[in-house]
């Protein structure tokens, strides 16, 4: 296959990375040509995955012209800039080639599903075709074992997908439930910082146990309201990417939430961290879209109140232990 990646961050690398194990035709594209031909010399991703050596297949450019003829286009950008990165591929790709994205969040400035831009700047002739779930950028790149969610409403996207990602140490599932996909991977970052929060407060393994599990009850309301299947929730992009993300200091959204429970404010966070960290803005957008749709969401709600209402972590943990008693389920 030839495949493009759109995307030089730690997961765009690393996606490209294992692509070019696979196959003798894999592209890496970049924004600016001075970070192009940085990456070519030194033939690896040195900010955001120091030491890990791009297979001699690989090649990275900043032209656009590095899509043209590829099978699949990979979009691996942050939420923040899906929509611009789409808008400029639009132009530049055939009715043949499949686009899709390993990008999780929501937009922030609309609150839109990527699905909802996807179609609304590739048009409908261009099915959603995404991958994701339980994954560390690094560890995908120094083939560790893992398991993703490839969805899509085409079962020829989905197989593109495969016939591209699977393989070594990378084991696919298909999964035709492209928002319960999307869903999964956006709001367990929110769930993360809440966990990390309440870790860096010294809260204890029976707190953050208990933020996951009924954070999990919260994805799953939100995931009834917009028409997601139950048992993705419970997969590979539901429960298994919120255990990953929630307990292994590899999150940036988890380390975030650990330097606020330890006192800083949220821009010394951010700047500590040093990468984008989505959960972030998706706490915003999904509380938003959450109180349209009717859904209570308290430890999503509570996260929003910590990052954007300056509320002190021990007055959080207190709101939801005081909350009026109520039954497991639902």
């Amino acid at each position: 296959m030839r495949i493009a990646v759109l995307g030089g961050g730690s997961w765009g690398t690393a996606l490209a990375i294992h692509a070019a194990r696979l196959h003798d035709d894999v592209a890496l594209w970049v924004r600016g040509e001075d970070k192009a031909q940085q990456l070519e010399a030194e033939r690896e991703n040195a900010r955001y995955l120091p030491g890990l050596a791009f297979p001699e297949d690989l090649r990275v450019s900043a032209a656009p012209e590095i899509i043209e003829g590829r099978d699949l286009i990979l979009v691996a950008v942050p939420s923040g800039a899906f929509r611009e990165t789409l808008r400029w591929v639009s132009p530049q790709i055939a009715s043949d080639q499949v686009v899709a994205w390993a990008t999780k969040g929501l937009e922030t400035a609309t609150g839109a599903w990527l699905h909802e831009i996807a179609e609304q700047e590739l048009g409908p002739e261009h099915p959603p075709a995404l991958v994701s779930g339980p994954s560390f950028a690094a560890e995908v790149a120094q083939e560790q074992p893992t398991a993703l969610s490839v969805a899509s409403s085409d079962e020829g996207h989905m197989d593109c997908l495969v016939e591209a990602l699977h393989g070594r140490s990378l084991r696919l599932y298909r999964n035709p439930d492209v928002i319960g996909v999307e869903l999964g991977g956006a709001l367990k970052n929110v769930l993360a910082v809440a966990t990390g929060i309440a870790d860096g407060a010294g809260f204890g393994a029976n707190a953050r146990a208990a933020l996951m599990t009924r954070g999990l009850a919260e994805i799953q309301r939100f995931g009834e309201a917009v028409g997601a299947r139950p048992e993705t929730l419970t997969g590979l992009s539901g429960l298994g990417d919120m255990i990953l993300t929630c307990t292994d200091n590899q999150s940036r959204n988890r380390r975030l939430g650990r330097l606020l429970g330890q006192g800083l404010d949220l821009a010394r966070a951010r700047a500590e961290v040093g990468q984008s960290v989505e959960g972030v803005e998706t706490a915003r957008v999904a509380v938003a879209r959450a109180q349209a749709l009717d859904v209570e969401m308290p430890i999503c709600a509570e996260v929003h109140a910590v990052l954007y209402q300056g509320r002190p972590v021990h007055d959080t943990v207190r709101r939801l232990l005081e909350r009026d008693p109520a039954r497991e389920a639902g």
